[in-house]
């Protein structure tokens, strides 16, 4: 059955000509019906074709298409592959938290893709007019829906569909590796009987032969990779020497290198003939399109590593080379058992744990290791496939059971139901407690409850909400009306606005309180955002403890456990441009959530504070994303001001846009900026708020007694902004504003005489948005 004949005007949108037998057993039901359809089928039997086809019918009846990436990495992935549909003059545009959202191209695309995070984001918002393209989706495609079952993330994808099905109820294509509970699937999906189809290991194009093999456990985990990789490495072996190629699976992007480099020397001593050393022209073009000198190296031996953190040129050569065999021997993280399609003879599973930065050294996902023993078996060159699980003896057993049975897919709601439910209750779409049994009965956990009614303690599910209502009520995200109606609180409506844990959310009120009652400092919210339950799987290692210890030295952080210490070193020394090198490794994924957190901090004490406080935790947020000191962070607001170039600036002696804007173009050049570059940053500087503080016929004296309303204007000569004003008398507050700030703000100042010898009246401006540091001006008045 050929394309061209089935979907002439799609033809050029798919990267073969004929179908196999599994699309065409489900072409039916994808084309000519508008039913949900879920589909099951082995690891690289075709099924992204089936996504495909749903989308194609989808953009041929004018419609927007959602797909559903299971990882970041892989929307990238699928928008280039996917440029053979903007060929056709089809819009593809990826959402992600990486990419500065464009809510136009949104609007106006025909393929979005999205993964389940940020989905969740985008329709919990979905009435603002940035995120109202997602009610506007007529065909949603969830790639791997086996993520239901994932931890933390499985419940964001289940809720979120079961929101976007309330929002504009779309038609609903859910595809997955082999499950044995896709009729569940199903029936959460409300997909007919002849639209679900549940395709065995006969339609997988190569047999798999696969099994464990078991290695014994030291007590040097630095020993143990090697064990594993000696025993993969034996593994591989008999299908290298017959030409085939292996594919190993590690846990890190630094060991599918130091794997690679290991590899290499045991495969010399091995006496095995690989390699591509004799290849004059193709070692040429290696040297000219490789620039990693180790990744170089290694392909002329025959081995190479893959990871995300290779450029997407090297990455793209590595995967042709090795589909063209110039690549025996590929070490890779996790990642491209989603993604390309990269099948080997041998595939081996070397590390079944692996070190999240926040979460510690945690097991596999069961389908995860599925998935990467699916790509075993090269179609069109190899009878069978072998994939082989390397695991500790004391594991082995867990293995084989998921060789051998599969993994059902559970829901994971019921792990973080209450924060699930504070956002369904923020948005407005649950009022009372039988909306939230109508909510419930859209989930899978649902279907899943009812299929194991004890494990999911079902018969117990009313009490079960009851109780997590009023768990809500309790700790004030959620208020309920004498009618028994529910409503958010806006303590609940930031939470999950801002999509935090309700312990974090929490944390952050009590920090609010605080800062109402008094000033806080960065120590105040570094050390709020360091203990927020996201980081709670935090570990610090052994090796990292005098470092931690280093950075915090002074420091009062007794109250905190090892993995709070460790973030708030990663963020002190991120504040300051100095990260030791020995938290290096986790520094990265740990302030990246961190600047979220901060950012979200900001909101909390913008909305129960104010902008004074508020303006603190974006100068933080500020420091932790950029490195520069303190006084400096101002620098950052600069548009084409990073952290180079503010630290620059700031040993010239122009630490604040003011001193920027007065020092001009000739200024900046001569602190080092290249003509262009100082224009540029001279423009920024202008395109910030810029503030003169008039004191108008402030007193100089006032009698003991007497009172006198004085007028402070607050003026704006640079471009509009939110901004707070503030009054304080001998450091205690008088009067407090909020404004916008276009022209200028007069401000009532009264000058009391008092018991005071002397009074100081500080004006402070803070903007709440921008990380400036406020800009204060005082006048003292004697008392006579």
């Amino acid at each position: 059955m050929e394309v061209a004949e089935i979907l002439p005007e799609f033809a050029d949108a798919f990267a073969f000509e004929e179908f196999n037998r599994m699309q065409r057993e489900a072409l039916p039901a994808l084309l000519e019906s508008s039913e949900n359809v879920v589909a099951s089928a082995p690891t690289a039997s075709g099924k992204t074709a089936l996504a495909e086809l749903a989308i194609c019918k989808s953009l041929a009846d004018g419609g927007t298409a959602l797909f559903i990436a299971p990882m970041r990495a892989l929307t990238n992935e699928k928008e280039d592959d996917w440029d053979r549909f903007e060929a056709l003059d089809y819009s593809v545009y990826v959402v992600t938290g990486e990419r500065d959202l464009n809510p136009r191209r949104a609007r106006r695309a025909d393929i979005l893709v999205m993964t389940p995070e940020k989905l969740d984001s985008a329709t919990r918002k979905h009435d603002s007019r940035r995120y109202d393209f997602v009610t506007d989706i007529d065909v949603c495609v969830i790639d791997e829906v086996h993520l239901l079952d994932a931890d933390r993330r499985g419940s964001v994808l289940e809720v979120t569909i079961s929101r976007l099905r309330r929002l504009c109820d779309p038609r609903i294509v859910a595809l997955s590796a082999t499950m044995p509970n896709v009729d569940d699937v199903a029936a959460w999906l409300d997909a007919p009987e002849e639209a679900t189809f549940e395709f065995g290991d006969e339609y997988r194009p190569v047999d798999l032969k696969s099994g464990v093999r078991t290695y014994t456990h030291g007590d040097n985990a630095f020993a143990d990779k090697y064990r594993r990789l000696y025993r993969a490495l034996d593994l591989a072996e008999p299908h290298l020497r017959e030409d085939g190629q292996a594919l190993v699976f590690v846990s890190s992007r630094q060991d599918t290198v130091q794997a690679a480099k290991k590899a290499r020397d045991e495969i010399a001593e091995r006496d095995v003939s690989m390699g591509v050393r004799g290849d004059y022209d193709f070692h040429t073009d290696l040297k000219e399109a490789i620039d990693n000198d180790t990744l170089r190296q290694s392909i002329l031996d025959g081995v190479a590593f893959h990871h995300a953190g290779l450029s997407k040129e090297e990455r793209d050569l590595v995967e042709e080379w090795f589909k063209q065999g110039h690549v025996e021997l590929l070490f890779s993280t996790s990642t491209l058992a989603w993604g390309v399609n990269l099948p080997a003879r041998c595939v081996v599973i070397r590390d079944t744990k692996y070190h999240d930065p926040l979460e510690g050294e945690v097991d596999m996902s069961p389908l995860d290791a599925l998935q990467m023993l699916g790509r075993a078996g090269r179609p069109g060159y190899d009878d069978v496939g072998y994939g082989w699980v390397v695991c500790d003896s004391s594991e082995a057993d867990k293995y084989r059971r998921l060789l051998r049975d599969g993994k059902e897919i559970e829901s994971r709601l019921a792990e973080s139901l209450e924060t699930h439910l504070n956002a369904e209750i923020a948005m407005g779409t649950i009022t009372d407690l039988e909306d939230v049994m109508d909510w419930l009965e859209t989930t899978f956990y649902y279907v899943r409850g009812q299929s194991k009614p004890d494990e999911y303690d079902f018969p117990n599910l009313r009490g079960r909400v009851r109780d997590c209502l009023e768990g809500l009520v309790d700790r004030g995200f959620v208020e309920t009306g004498a009618d028994l109606s529910i409503e958010a609180t806006p303590l609940g409506v930031l939470t999950s606005k801002y999509y935090l844990r309700l312990d974090t959310a929490a944390r952050f009120d009590v920090l609010c309180d605080r800062a109402e009652s008094g000033p806080i400092t960065t120590a105040d919210v570094l050390e709020t955002v360091a203990t927020a339950e996201e980081f709670d799987s935090v570990s610090a290692r052994q090796d990292e403890r005098d470092a931690i210890s280093a950075v915090l030295v002074g420091e009062d952080t007794d109250d905190l456990d090892a993995g709070e210490r460790k973030v708030l070193a990663i963020l002190r020394g991120a504040a300051s441009g100095s990260t030791p090198a020995e938290l290096r490794s986790d520094a990265w994924a740990i302030r990246r959530n961190a600047t979220r957190l901060v950012s979200a901090l900001g909101a909390f004490l913008d909305r129960f504070v104010g902008p004074h406080a508020a303006n603190l935790a974006r100068r933080v947020e500020a420091r932790i994303e950029n490195g520069v000191a303190e006084d400096a962070v101002g620098l950052t607001a600069i548009d084409g001001v990073g952290p180079g170039r503010a630290s620059k600036l700031a040993k010239e002696g122009l630490s604040t846009p003011g001193d920027v804007t007065d020092a001009g173009v000739e200024g900046l050049i001569d602190a080092g900026l290249s003509d262009g570059v100082a224009e540029r940053v001279a423009e920024g500087a202008g395109s910030l708020p810029a503030l003169e503080i008039d004191w108008g016929q402030f007193p100089e004296t006032v009698a003991t007694g007497e009172n006198e309303v004085c007028e402070v204007t607050v003026r704006n000569v640079g471009e509009p902004a939110r901004a707070g004003i503030r009054v304080t008398v001998n450091g205690v507050e008088m009067t407090s504003t909020n404004a916008y700030l276009r022209d200028e703000e007069a401000v009532p100042v009264g000058v009391f005489g008092a018991d005071a010898d002397e009074l100081e009246f500080t004006v402070s401006v803070a903007f709440p948005e921008e990380p400036l540091v406020p800009i204060t001006a005082s006048r003292t008045v004697d008392v006579r």
